[in-house]
């Protein structure tokens, strides 16, 4: 699965997931450190990447325009580390990679439970 990092997350969150095998790139890694969400979005869809993020706009965004893709993964996780993120993103992953590619408006809350609305929203 391949994923964009949104600006919110720890820039090192990139490296942490490769190192678990994961494709993550972060916004800034491409430029996109100062875009706005329709730029990420987009560059999300182009690439076939799915954004993680911890902003709500992502989702309104989605809804807003209609959008089938790309699929956006909310964390609604206060004050989570680097680390914490490259733990939890995995065992996300790991439960959405049948519908990941269809599509989709994932949100995580504090105790890790996912709820899942398929796009367009």
């Amino acid at each position: 699965m391949k994923l964009l990092l949104d600006q919110g997350l720890p820039f090192r969150n990139a490296a942490l997931l490769r190192a678990q095998g994961v494709d993550g790139v972060h916004t800034e890694e491409l430029g996109l450190g100062l875009a706005r969400d329709e730029e990420i979005l987009a560059h999300a869809r182009r690439e076939q990447r799915t954004v993680v993020t911890l902003d709500s706009d992502f989702h309104t965004l989605l809804a807003c325009t209609g959008a089938s893709k790309p699929s956006v993964i909310r964390l609604r996780i206060e004050g989570l580390s680097a680390e914490g993120v490259a733990a939890l993103v995995p065992q996300v992953l790991d439960g959405l990679t049948a519908t990941l590619p269809q599509g989709v408006a994932a949100s995580v809350d504090s105790l890790h439970q996912v709820r899942v609305r398929p796009l367009p929203l």
